[in-house]
């Protein structure tokens, strides 16, 4: 029997904020986006996808997973839920940005930083280290009208 594999990304939001998650391998995009989104305490409410560009207009990537594909629209992207992790990263260093909510932009950077070996003892996906407070997905607008009064 072949020995299963897992992978392990460093996800950013900034250099001093991120999380370390380790995931099998033969998992689908979209159970590696569901992680990351948990990681950082979001709701998983939104569509997102995964492009291969990690600087400027990512939209226009030349590989790109969308979840857009699995809800039936037209696009020139590949599925989220069908692509297994171990196809769209292929060795350590391989990046991404995945794009979570395209109405707020979250832009989170997805580095591939190790290929580790599963253990039976272990529940993945998990979270292997946490850098940062994460930022809030909703922040309270009414917390920014209430400093601008006192002031």
């Amino acid at each position: 029997m072949a020995e299963s594999s897992t992978h392990i990304f460093r996800v950013s939001l900034g250099p001093k904020l991120y999380r370390e998650i380790e995931i099998e391998s033969s998992n689908k995009l979209y159970d590696l986006a569901f992680s990351i989104i948990e990681a950082f305490d979001f709701d998983f409410d939104h569509p997102f996808g995964f492009y291969s560009k990690v600087k400027g207009f990512v939209l226009d990537s030349p590989v790109k997973y969308e979840l857009f594909v699995d809800m039936g629209q037209e696009s020139d992207a590949g599925s989220v839920k069908r692509t297994r992790i171990a196809g769209a990263f292929l060795k350590v260093r391989a990046k991404m940005t995945f794009l979570f909510d395209y109405g707020d932009d979250w832009q989170f950077l997805v580095e591939l930083i190790r290929i580790g070996k599963t253990e039976r003892s272990i529940n993945y996906p998990r979270v292997v280290k946490v850098v940062g407070k994460a930022p809030k997905q909703y922040p309270d607008l009414d917390d920014d009208e209430g400093e601008d009064e006192a002031a």
